[in-house]
């Protein structure tokens, strides 16, 4: 597989600035109509100390011009471009990191966003305490539908063992860079559940984390993309978690893990626990959101043709592009 390469921009702005105190990697594959977004909300931050290595994970579309022209438009920041073959979101990740210099780390999905006080509240955690290596918070989902209202996903405080029965923590944490040293960064062989998986090793190796009861984080519902690859592989995703740190889960849970990657093994009859004791609890709640999130798209479009198609009989002008009558 090449080796990533370090874009210069092609005289688009770019600049050999000072290292940040924070490393906002943002990998992107497909996804160059979101990117501006993104890139925006990290650059409206209230804290500051920051670089952007935004990844292009060989993508098909126009993602690298799209990153040329963003690090034209903030000439003053620190934002570069690095451009990699295909090699998933944990290889862009773990590219982006490696290239970076902040002592802590935020990934960032090309298609979701942070709140404008996220940087200086999760800094904060962890500067005022080194016994905490990652910060977490409250997510905000949101999708491309602007008349609709995004939804909170309150999460619970943090507990390791917790979080070996559900995801407790979304992707877009964040954390000391010693924490991914330690670690060995994101499996690069998981295409879905990376970020639960890398959580695990986190805990695995005694790190700590902070949950802020605020929704910091913003992430894109679509019909499409690699959490719609994990909820159609979650049993899957569950069982390459459980083979990857045996010694986080109980000789039940181990076996039942091997038998769903080993269809030839013998499972154990009694039911696992851990990882699947309270597996439906967040995947309920996350489907029961996308689907009213749906609903509501439907209705507010239905709404939308029964106005028009009264103002179209009381001999009103209807709304542009709105058919003139109700279906």
């Amino acid at each position: 597989m090449p080796l990533p390469t370090a874009d210069a921009g092609s005289g688009t702005g770019e600049v050999d600035l000072p290292g940040a105190a924070v490393s906002v990697v943002i990998p992107c594959h497909g996804y160059g109509r979101y990117l501006p977004q993104a890139v925006a909300s990290v650059v409206a931050q209230t804290y500051d100390d920051w670089e952007m290595m935004i990844v292009d994970d060989g993508s098909p579309d126009d993602t690298a011009e799209v990153a040329r022209s963003l690090i034209a438009r903030h000439p003053g920041r620190r934002i570069r471009l690095l451009r990699q073959a295909n090699a998933g979101v944990s290889a862009a990740r773990n590219a982006g990191i490696a290239a970076t210099g902040g002592r802590y780390v935020l990934p960032l999905d090309a298609d979701d966003v942070i709140a404008p006080t996220m940087l200086e509240k999760t800094v904060a955690v962890l500067d005022q305490d080194p016994d905490i290596a990652i910060a977490s918070t409250d997510v905000s989902a949101f999708t491309d539908d602007e008349d609709l209202a995004a939804q909170v996903l309150e999460l619970p405080a943090y507990r390791p063992e917790l979080l070996l029965q559900r995801l407790i923590m979304f992707y877009c944490s964040l954390y000391r860079r010693e924490v991914w040293e330690a670690v060995g960064g994101y499996d690069e062989s998981m295409r879905a559940g990376e970020d639960w998986d890398f959580w695990i090793a986190c805990a695995e190796r005694g790190f700590t984390a902070h949950h802020l009861h605020e929704p910091l984080f913003g992430a894109r519902n679509k019909d499409d993309g690699l959490h719609v690859e994990a909820a159609e592989n979650d049993l899957a995703v569950r069982a390459r978690i459980v083979a990857n740190h045996p010694g986080m889960f109980k000789p039940v849970t181990r076996a039942w893990a091997h038998a769903v990657l080993d269809p030839r093994g013998q499972a154990d009859e009694r039911m696992p626990d851990d990882i699947l004791t309270r597996a439906a609890d967040m995947d309920g709640f996350l489907r029961a959101v996308l689907s009213l999130q749906r609903t509501a798209r439907l209705q507010h479009r239905y709404i939308q043709r029964l106005e028009a198609a009264l103002a179209g009989h009381r001999g009103g002008a209807p709304v542009a592009g709105s058919p003139a009558v109700v279906p």
